[in-house]
């Protein structure tokens, strides 16, 4: 049990005061009356600390203690829960992190790499110290995802546990769909009205999304995290083209995050992958734009449950935090990842080879007689069959053809298993008439 529980008031340690850090001293403020009725008990900052001291930040900092030191509160006796906002795998928030918790103090943080990478030996340590290690805010902002799936999930086997799980790349890709521009102007914008950060490669090429989805797979399938066994690739290689084709099929491609357990050779093996997704448009997660996050959780008993709203941001991060605050006030103590550490399974990485889906793939060839045939060819060799070709597919009212000498080829094909269109695609490298790396997309079943 927590050294927190039933108590009337609690003290809280606060390290970082960005946008996040700054929103739960505002929420703590605004909604204190409300905060104490719900939770029973009295929430109080009593010390704080940031990397500068004398920056404006637009709240009053006031009535708060603060130390230059961040370690020091995890030997201040009269703190009882550390909130780390500072970020970052390791480094100075690991260690303020492992401290806290071998201090019997309850940890809260919204550091997902952290929790990705590291989140086994938290949760082990908060078992071993008695305290709770809480993470809501470390996945989809203001959603609820996490207590979704470790709470209200429970008592299901989960099938499957997918998702839209970083706001940057939606964003990219849903406003490309809405006005047609490539891939590098829209990011541009984002960068520029503050969705994408200047190095903006943890979220368009996956990285991001994969730390969230490990930490999700491990509360959906009572795994131990494995962020390694993450299969990652981001949207960089999507073009205007594929988004019209998509749409022209009845697809939305989106930047997806999918797990489950493959018992298909007999082993316990987990599933993982980061990946763009063709997204039937009669899927809810097709509906999903901008920079809002989805996660949708397949229980044999629940059914499909979705769970939506802002990923990021100020006042829904604030709002995880705050939440898990409340959580220790009221005494409710779990496990970290649903269940002790010792008893999450250890399993393998799923071999994918044998996994059937129909796929998109898009060529970049030479525009020259014979380079369909030689397509088609490999395709039929590896035992893909082709529900519907394109050649020299459109852009808007043109047609995509470079400076007169390449074309752009797209293929959708049946059902298969992604060996063989690893093996076409493989007997296609090095040919002349590819002009880069063809382009694979899964399209998700409903």
């Amino acid at each position: 049990m927590s050294n927190t529980d039933k108590k009337t008031s609690l003290n809280i340690g606060l390290i970082g005061l960005g946008t996040v850090g700054t929103g739960v001293i505002r929420l703590l403020t605004e909604n204190a009356a409300l905060i104490s009725r719900r939770s029973g008990c009295d929430l109080h900052i009593k010390t704080i600390t940031a990397r500068d001291r004398n920056k404006d930040r637009g709240v009053d900092l006031a009535p708060y203690n603060w130390v230059d030191d961040m370690m020091a509160m995890t030997e201040d006796d009269e703190l009882d829960i550390i909130v780390e906002l500072i970020g970052g795998a390791d480094g100075p928030a690991l260690t303020l992190a492992r401290k806290a918790l071998s201090s019997g103090k309850a940890l809260v943080t919204a550091n997902k790499a952290m929790v990705a990478e590291h989140g086994m030996e938290l949760a082990a340590l908060a078992e071993e110290n008695a305290t709770t290690f809480h993470y809501e805010a470390a996945v989809a902002g203001g959603i609820p995802a996490i207590k979704g799936v470790r709470e209200g999930a429970a008592a299901n086997r989960m099938e499957r546990l997918y998702g839209i799980l970083n706001g940057t790349s939606n964003y990219i890709l849903s406003n490309m769909e809405e006005t047609g521009a490539e891939f590098d102007a829209v990011l541009a914008e984002a960068q520029q009205i503050g969705y994408a950060e200047a190095d903006p490669s943890f979220d368009i090429d996956g990285v991001d999304a994969a730390h969230k989805l490990a930490i999700l797979s491990s509360l959906a399938f009572a795994a131990r995290l494995d962020l390694d066994g993450i299969a990652i690739q981001g949207i960089r290689s999507i073009t205007a083209t594929d988004i019209l084709q998509a749409k022209n099929l009845g697809y939305r491609i989106r930047l997806l995050g999918v797990a489950e357990r493959d018992m298909s050779d007999g082993g316990n093996n987990l599933f993982q992958r980061v990946h763009p997704y063709l997204v039937p448009e009669s899927h809810p997660l097709a509906d999903v734009e901008g920079a809002t996050n989805a996660v949708v959780a397949e229980g044999n008993f629940s059914g499909r449950l979705m769970f939506t709203g802002a990923g990021a941001g100020d006042k829904p991060t604030a709002s995880a935090v705050v939440a898990d605050l409340i959580s220790i006030a009221r005494g409710e103590t779990f496990a970290a990842f649903a269940m002790p550490v010792t008893e999450l399974d250890d399993c393998g990485r799923a071999e994918t080879g044998h996994r059937i889906a129909q796929n998109y793939v898009r060529f970049r060839v030479a525009d020259r007689p014979g380079v369909l045939a030689e397509i088609t060819a490999a395709m039929r060799d590896a035992n893909v069959s082709i529900a519907s070709l394109i050649q020299n597919v459109g852009i808007g009212s043109e047609t995509h053809k470079g400076s007169g000498d390449e074309a752009l080829i797209a293929i959708v094909t049946h059902a298969c298993e992604e060996r063989c269109i690893n093996t076409a695609i493989q007997s296609l490298t090095g040919s002349p008439s590819l002009l880069q790396e063809p382009l694979v997309i899964h399209i998700l079943d409903e």
